[in-house]
């Protein structure tokens, strides 16, 4: 029964971490193409403001690429700590038989 239980949980975590995953993909993707945009963009752009507007731009991207790898350790730490739970529990089932 307890086995069962614990089946389920890593289950449900596994699809947990599967969208968790699916998110981060999807920020990846527009890091990547906010990036392409702001290298297509000539180096005077009256629309962003001459320099200062590239530079902010930049920062922009610099910002999305730094929160996709922050969303990546995120995930990295729940998948860690999800599975020390489940091997502890498994670990414990175990002892228990």
């Amino acid at each position: 029964m307890q086995q069962e239980l614990l089946t389920e949980i890593v289950t449900h975590l596994s699809h947990s971490h599967q969208q968790m995953a699916r998110i981060l993909s999807a920020k990846r993707q527009v890091s990547v193409r906010m990036a392409q945009l702001i290298d297509a963009l000539p180096n005077e752009h009256p629309h962003l403001g001459g320099l200062n507007g590239l530079v902010e731009s930049s920062s922009d991207v610099t910002k999305s690429v730094i929160s996709f790898l922050n969303g990546l350790a995120d995930l990295e730490e729940a998948v860690a700590d999800s599975l020390t739970h489940v091997l502890k529990a498994i670990g414990n089932t175990g002892d228990e038989e």
